[in-house]
């Protein structure tokens, strides 16, 4: 069965922080912030930039899409089409955070040599980890 141009569905985490949206912000729009919860890079909050993550697989190429401080960040990464949305939205003393990472096709994922559909299934639970506790940790610590 030929698969060419279906997709996965979207990987989505959602969590609901105990920090204002501003203090959120900071952690996910800057580089030494994201750093300290996902990954090394050279991230920059301006449309246009473009930027690395030091991913398991070597530099990953992104490049940011879409900026609305504090709600919105939305970034390529990698080569394979992928897009991560990082939105909050201010519930006062508390931030609901999402991080959306979609753009999966069903195509072999080259740089790691395996089908997209199994490197979703990790990744989804590695966001989860990274979300629930690693941002957490950083946001609340």
């Amino acid at each position: 069965m030929h698969t060419n141009g279906q997709e996965l569905p979207d990987i989505k985490q959602t969590i609901v922080l105990n920090a204002p949206i501003q203090k959120v912000w900071e952690k996910v729009s800057t580089s030494e912030g994201i750093s300290a919860w996902f990954m090394q890079n050279d991230f920059e909050p301006k449309v246009g930039h473009e930027f690395h993550v030091q991913s398991p697989f070597g530099p990953s190429p992104c490049k940011v899409l879409e900026i609305d401080e504090p709600n919105l960040i939305k970034f390529s990464w990698d080569t394979d089409g992928w897009v991560v949305s990082l939105i909050l939205k201010d519930l006062g003393d508390q931030t609901e955070f999402t991080l959306i990472h979609g753009g999966w096709s069903t195509e072999m994922i080259s740089k790691a040599n395996r089908k997209a559909a199994e490197i979703r299934e990790t990744m989804d639970k590695g966001w989860e980890q990274i979300v629930h506790d690693r941002l957490k940790k950083v946001v609340e610590g």
